[in-house]
């Protein structure tokens, strides 16, 4: 950590050597993250780094070394997010479900999940409440209005996301059996 506070104030004297350790101590993290919401690692490197360039020129904006990961990963949630609602086109639907499916299905198989799987085959509008909701620790008011929809549309799209993941996994798990079984 005290590279990270060295390097942190060296950085805002624009100090080139100081914002190259920074980078590379958090690009690969913040690239995981913006491949998470665009699912396409081009794109993710381009949001990384025209993030960086973000936080290199808007440092004086962070005050504290300690708050600087939290800073950064918010420059980058919302740059992606940014991206993907202007080069994708995404339909939510605004049907609101009267009950959340069961997050007890989803936890039993957390060790078998592959998120890198899953998020090249969810649907967007799903995938982007499901980052904001459970990786960012957003609430739907936030969500609705970070993708200017509204609370019910984001509780019925993370609803749907988990009927998905649920319904991808029964489905992944069926046709794991059926292969076992096929080997005998």
């Amino acid at each position: 950590m005290k590279n990270l506070e060295e390097n942190f104030r060296l950085a805002k004297k624009q100090d080139r050597r100081a914002q190259k350790a920074l980078y590379e101590l958090f690009s690969a993290k913040m690239l995981a993250v913006a491949n998470s919401y665009t699912n396409n690692i081009h794109d993710a490197e381009d949001i990384l780094l025209y993030a960086f360039l973000k936080c290199f020129s808007k440092i004086e904006d962070c005050k504290e070394w300690k708050s600087f990961p939290f800073w950064l990963r918010k420059i980058v949630v919302n740059d992606s997010i940014t991206f993907v609602r202007k080069n994708r086109n995404i339909l939510y639907s605004n049907i609101e479900i009267a009950e959340d499916f069961p997050d007890d299905e989803i936890d039993d198989r957390l060790n078998e999940i592959d998120l890198e799987e899953i998020f090249s085959q969810i649907p967007e509008g799903y995938k982007l409440v499901f980052n904001l909701y459970v990786f960012e620790d957003k609430k739907h008011q936030e969500i609705a209005e970070i993708l200017n929809i509204s609370d019910g549309t984001s509780k019925s799209q993370l609803s749907k996301a988990k009927k998905w993941i649920a319904n991808y996994l029964k489905a992944k798990e069926n046709g794991q059996k059926n292969t076992e079984t096929a080997k005998i």
